[in-house]
């Protein structure tokens, strides 16, 4: 099981397809993770049981790139 201890700022995220498409600001409230701010400066959250693997210093989660990207939250979970 993946912890956020686990997830450290500036580690890159990659899909299931090994791209990377985001790049983690910082791990929050135990179960979530923000994103660093894309180009129009908006965070966006991913929970960390989407976290298949934290090896080679990445983190791998468990679906394509353009899956996560419409399912991640643009605000942060209310029980942050």
């Amino acid at each position: 099981m993946i912890t956020t201890d686990q997830i450290k700022p500036g580690m890159p995220v990659v899909c299931s397809q090994g791209g990377q498409f985001a790049t983690v600001d910082q791990a929050e409230g135990g179960s979530f993770i923000r994103l660093k701010k894309d180009q129009t400066g908006q965070y966006h959250y991913i929970p960390v049981s989407w976290v298949i693997s934290t090896e080679s210093g990445k983190i791998k989660i468990d679906r394509p790139g353009e899956q996560a990207m419409r399912d991640w939250e643009i605000a942060p979970p209310p029980f942050l």
